[in-house]
């Protein structure tokens, strides 16, 4: 049974067939819209174009890094905001200082466990706006006998 739609939008940008039917198979089951990219070189552009509330990123892409594609995403002024997810086969120690010094949000290696996966989507397509400030309270009476 499928979660309730959530209206939030996910671009999945990644290579492998079998990893693609994984992601979005499990962000549909949770109530996430996806947006796919095979080809790492139109990630750029579908963001632009879908404006999506997720970004999870393969960095080991045929054509062009994901990390460099992050760069590229964190330039631009219409689409820098969007959070990054970044996934690797290859796990390494470094893998994830250079994923955070692209500006990826967050990292995850693969094979991905399902909650961790979707509970960290959750978190990154949270709600983005600022804190609301508490009501003003209300002044005190003026009048003398309300002291009384």
């Amino acid at each position: 049974m499928a979660a309730a739609p959530t209206n939030k939008k996910v671009l999945v940008v990644e290579d492998n067939e079998l990893n693609m039917k994984l992601f979005c198979d499990l962000l549909d089951a949770f109530g996430f819209q996806t947006v796919e990219s095979r080809d790492g070189l139109k990630a750029v552009d579908l963001a632009r174009q879908h404006k999506p509330d997720l970004i999870i990123m393969d960095i080991q892409l045929p054509e062009v890094s994901g990390l460099d594609l992050t760069r590229w995403i964190k330039d631009d002024t219409s689409i820098n905001k969007i959070p990054i997810m970044a996934v690797t086969a290859f796990a390494m120690r470094q893998d994830e200082r250079l994923v955070r010094e692209a500006a990826c949000e967050a990292y995850m290696s693969k094979p991905i466990q399902m909650m961790p996966f979707i509970d960290t989507v959750r978190k990154l397509t949270g709600p983005r706006t600022a804190p609301t400030s508490p009501p003003p309270r209300s002044a005190p009476p003026t009048s003398p006998r309300a002291y009384r």
